[in-house]
């Protein structure tokens, strides 16, 4: 199955503020999920979320780039085969998992 790609708005944003390797590092980590972004336990890349320090992230998954500090928060729009990235940010603390609950309850995910 052929997923598309697509940002919220300030996804789109929170790339564009990456340094210019963090973006390039980014770019080839969403490209390759996109080839299987569906859950691990269902053979893809991944990773579930559920209530993360009392963020409520059901339905959203991650890509955790440990070497370069970074956390994507992607939901799955199966009826449209399409990976949308909610959020890009620092792994250092959950505020990443902030903004994605807030950006999910905005967006009605």
């Amino acid at each position: 199955m052929k997923w598309t790609l697509k940002y919220l708005p300030e996804a789109a944003k929170d790339f564009q503020n990456l340094a210019g390797n963090q973006r390039i590092i980014v770019a080839k980590a969403i490209a390759k999920v996109l080839e299987n972004p569906l859950p691990a336990n269902e053979g893809g890349y991944g990773k579930p979320l559920g209530n993360k320090h009392g963020n409520n992230l059901a339905g959203l998954l991650k890509i955790k780039l440990r070497g370069a500090g970074i956390r994507v928060v992607y939901k799955l729009i199966r009826t449209e085969s399409e990976m949308l990235v909610v959020v890009i940010g620092v792994r250092a603390d959950d505020e990443v998992y902030e903004i994605a609950e807030r950006r999910a309850s905005k967006n009605n995910l």
